[in-house]
């Protein structure tokens, strides 16, 4: 008789062992499937055994991340409790969703000013907020990218507030950099402005407009420096507007996570380029590598195509340039400047590992019009 129930805690031993291994593979390939990269998703999760129940523990960062274990291991029979903490769940309702207010946003690693910079914002990007450490929130940006902002960069609104903004008529600064001024004319300053950011309308008045930012600080600013938002937004892809504006910001310094026409990275560079014709792409190079069409030779590059420079022998990816013509691109390494891919060239700078066209896969993995995307737009 001991014998027999020895047996039977053997096996059921080993079953829960099977299930418990059964249930990490199940994990490890949803996350494969809904979290491939960590700098868009948050994913800590594990499993573990009690009794002859699986116990999956940790966090995500939304509920649908949690829902989708659930329904997961729902479809393989499996005897489990779902204990993994949504972290997005701890915020409150009114502060669900955040505004940039200031003129340009960093972003960083950690919660502390020391941390390194991830990446910019501009003002009126809305944001979604996952998570508060102190007087920081991580959240995530309209190009999946999460991390840190303080608390005195945004004003946070619940998601009914953000939808009331997104009917607001707003306006976009369409020039390289600007600001508001107390009156027309004058030269008292209200906030400093850089291109992609977005304020409300207010008033017009000979040339001028009354625009308010999202905190309701009022300022003037020629009318045209500016454009409403919902006609700009409805722009098609202009690759010449494109090179336009990388080239408005040849020289410019080169900072590591800038993201806006004052300074940039290399991914910076492109993706500023892109967003003043109303497209988001990924915000790091490696990220953006993963999309478009791929082009097997330079010498069949377009203009607005990308370049991926890195190591050769890895494959990885550190470097991104924009394609302009006859072999040439532009580029931030160290400044914003023109390189020549042809080997031959006086003013040859790298080979690159690949090539991704843009023009023609507006609407695939990781490339975007902003009239698409639903925190700007209500869908």
């Amino acid at each position: 008789m001991i014998k027999k129930v020895l047996l039977m805690m053997l096996v059921m031993a080993v079953a829960i062992a099977a299930s418990a291994a059964d249930v990490d593979q199940v994990l490890k390939d949803l996350k494969a499937r809904i979290v491939p990269d960590k700098r868009v998703a948050i994913w800590d999760v594990k499993s573990s055994t009690n009794g002859d129940i699986i116990v999956v523990e940790g966090s995500v960062g939304y509920q649908e991340q949690k829902d989708a274990i659930s329904q997961e291991l729902d479809k393989y029979g499996i005897k489990y409790q779902n204990n993994v903490r949504v972290l997005a769940n701890g915020i409150e309702r009114a502060k669900q969703w955040a505004i940039i207010k200031l003129a340009i946003a960093t972003f960083r690693g950690e919660p502390k000013h020391s941390a390194e910079i991830d990446t910019q914002g501009t003002m009126g990007m809305p944001l979604r907020v996952i998570e508060k450490s102190g007087d920081w929130y991580r959240v995530q940006c309209p190009d999946g990218y999460i991390s840190y902002i303080p608390e005195s960069s945004v004003i946070f609104v619940s998601q009914e507030q953000l939808k009331a903004w997104n009917n607001e008529f707003r306006y976009i600064v369409t020039v390289y950099d600007d600001r508001l001024v107390s009156q027309p004319e004058g030269d008292e300053t209200v906030s400093d402005l850089v291109m992609g950011d977005i304020l409300k309308a207010e008033e017009l008045k000979n040339g001028w407009v009354l625009l308010s930012t999202p905190d309701g600080r009022k300022g003037w600013i020629k009318h045209s420096n500016v454009e409403y938002f919902d006609n700009w937004a409805q722009q098609d892809l202009d690759l010449e507007k494109i090179e336009k504006t990388a080239k408005r910001m040849m020289g410019s310094s080169y900072l590591w996570g800038g993201t806006t026409t004052k300074v940039t990275d290399c991914s910076g560079l492109v993706k500023v380029s892109y967003f003043s014709n109303g497209i988001i792409l990924q915000r790091d190079a490696s990220q953006q590598a993963l999309t478009g069409l791929k082009i097997a030779d330079w010498h069949d590059a377009q203009l607005g195509d990308l370049l991926f420079f890195g190591n050769s022998t890895t494959g990885r990816v550190t470097h991104v340039g924009l394609y302009l013509r006859d072999g040439k691109y532009i580029h931030c390494s160290g400044q914003v400047k023109i390189n020549d891919l042809n080997p031959d060239a006086p003013d040859y700078l790298y080979s690159p590992l690949s090539i991704s066209r843009v023009r023609g896969q507006i609407g695939t993995k990781g490339i975007k019009y902003v009239r698409d995307h639903d925190w700007y737009f209500n869908k």
